[in-house]
């Protein structure tokens, strides 16, 4: 076959996007959803049940909702649903070859997956933060806080996809950074904060869960990044996980799975 018959990458994308739109559709893409959103619609019922009650809601409601529901549960536990579905499981159930049938950018295919991934999760966590305007925030920090969300899962589930074609328990190892690595950043020095997701979604959000009492032990100083250099590092962190996941898939031997694929 001639080079000229090979797509291009925007061609791959495009026709990656809409066949494998409609499986973003199904039980998986309801599920992803549901998740950032069905906690804050049990909040807004809640409230106005204590308000009906004459009942006095904590104005600063919404922070706990957004950090500890949303950035701290719902946004890793996105990740870990979505990237599962992307390419590894093309790999995992062998119809990887399927995809390949025509002509393709082999290295795009991840991304061609990924990114509907990412725009229907990116969608519902933003109308999940518009239902902290009710809870209390304002618009300028529902634009913050969506952004640093947005953002912030941009970068996870490529890291998550990632994780998931290098090492055949990819889901655990990141399952394991996310919950326990992540967390760990109240009492990180500041060069170890950086390395967290939770510093650079705090830096653009502007506001922290909680803050660490000098009497803690180990407690560390807590460091913030200019909102500008943060949003950079996410958005160019995450391209560089899709990057790597277009090389592994490009230097993995097609047809194999499992363990088979590990290479």
């Amino acid at each position: 076959m001639s080079t000229h018959a090979i797509p291009t990458p925007f061609q791959t994308l495009s026709a990656v996007a809409r066949g494998y739109l409609p499986r973003v559709m199904q039980a998986r893409g309801w599920v992803l959803a549901a998740l950032p959103v069905l906690p804050i619609g049990l909040f807004l019922a809640l409230t106005t049940i204590l308000k009906v009650q004459g009942e006095r809601i904590p104005p600063a409601l919404y922070l706990s909702a957004f950090h500890v529901v949303l950035a701290k549960f719902m946004l890793p536990i996105m990740a870990l649903v979505a990237a599962p579905a992307g390419i590894r499981e093309d790999i995992e159930q062998r119809t990887i070859p399927l995809m390949l049938a025509r002509p393709s950018t082999i290295w795009m295919l991840p991304f061609g997956k990924g990114v509907l991934w990412f725009g229907w999760g990116a969608l519902w966590l933003v109308v999940a933060c518009a239902g902290l305007l009710a809870l209390g925030s304002s618009p300028e920090a529902f634009f913050y806080q969506a952004a640093a969300l947005v953002l912030t899962y941009w970068a996870v589930l490529a890291f998550m996809s990632l994780l998931g074609l290098v090492f055949k328990r990819g889901t655990l190892w990141g399952a394991l950074y996310l919950f326990i690595w992540d967390p760990l950043v109240r009492i990180f020095p500041g060069n170890l904060q950086r390395i967290t997701f939770v510093h650079y979604l705090e830096s653009i959000a502007g506001t922290r869960s909680t803050e660490v009492a000098a009497s803690q032990l180990l407690a560390q100083e807590q460091i913030s990044t200019p909102v500008g250099l943060a949003i950079l590092v996410l958005i160019v962190f995450g391209l560089g996980c899709w990057a790597l996941c277009g090389w592994k898939l490009q230097a993995t031997p097609l047809g194999l799975a499992g363990s088979e694929s590990e290479g």
